[in-house]
């Protein structure tokens, strides 16, 4: 595994005096899922949108299986808490207008083929010709997912994309992208301000202290086994630990971060006591 497909290196973004982010750094392994999380205003979108090329670093390096990421490209799949799709087209066509860029030199058939099947594994075979004001909130998501998937991107990029929907809508979501990641295990970073949706999806998860200037406060391995169904991890016997370190860290720490000067970049952090498997 490529523990360096995708790096920061002291990423850091600031708009005129205020400091949003300052030396952000992390290495990434090709296939792997991370969450980033922290409290609101702590730049946790903003870096992800520096990633995505959306919006331009101040500050550092980004580094993508071998070559500098300097904007927006199709190796980088977005979604976004708002699925944003084009209202006057359907779901199919929503799908093919990021698969006709991506494959020009793909007959329409397969483009066709490609957007129909992502659109199958999402579940909504049966919907690909509704318009999104036919859609539940979870069906447009649904489309966002399927978009994304089906550009084949090097790293998938997933801003808050549950934070809109209802509690069970959000979970059948979860289940759909962890189903879809499964299948080739793309590099995915994903941000959320869930703890339990962290866990529940994630190899590592990163905090962020508060801003300004918020930067990595702690990096966690998620230490539950993979596949992951719901009702198995949340009796699992490292849950609660895990998910009490992060609760404490945001609670606590990120509020209080390493003096300047003092904090190096993290890379890992020391691990867990947690008990064995089936331990009380």
């Amino acid at each position: 595994m490529n523990q360096g497909f995708l790096e920061f290196w002291r990423i850091g973004k600031s708009y005129g005096s205020a400091e949003i982010v300052r030396d952000f750094n992390l290495k990434v392994a090709e296939g792997e899922f991370v969450s980033i999380i922290g409290h609101s205003g702590c730049g946790k979108s903003t870096v992800l949108s520096m990633v995505a090329g959306l919006v331009p670093k101040s500050s550092g390096g980004m580094i993508l299986a071998g070559r500098e990421v300097d904007g927006p490209g199709p190796d980088r799949g977005m979604v976004f808490q708002s699925p944003n799709l084009l209202p006057w087209l359907s779901a199919l066509d929503n799908v093919l207008l990021g698969v006709d860029q991506v494959f020009p030199g793909k007959s329409k058939a397969e483009r066709r083929d490609i957007a129909r099947r992502h659109l199958d594994l999402v579940g909504l075979g049966d919907a690909i010709a509704k318009r999104p004001a036919e859609l539940s909130a979870g069906m447009r998501q649904r489309v966002g997912l399927a978009r994304a998937f089906a550009l084949d991107p090097k790293v998938l990029l997933l801003d808050e994309p549950f934070g809109m929907l209802d509690s069970l809508t959000r979970f059948e979501l979860q289940d759909v992208l962890l189903e879809l990641w499964a299948r080739d295990r793309k590099t995915a970073i994903m941000v959320t301000h869930d703890v339990d949706e962290a866990l529940y999806v994630s190899d590592r998860v990163v905090m962020m202290t508060n801003g300004p200037a918020a930067t990595v406060g702690q990096i966690m391995d998620v230490t539950l086994p993979r596949p992951r169904r719901r009702p198995g991890i949340l009796d699992h016997a490292h849950y609660l630990p895990l998910r009490e370190r992060m609760i404490g860290f945001l609670g606590d720490e990120a509020h209080d971060p390493e003096p300047e000067g003092e904090k190096e970049p993290s890379e890992d952090v020391e691990p867990v006591p947690l008990p064995a498997p089936g331990g009380t």
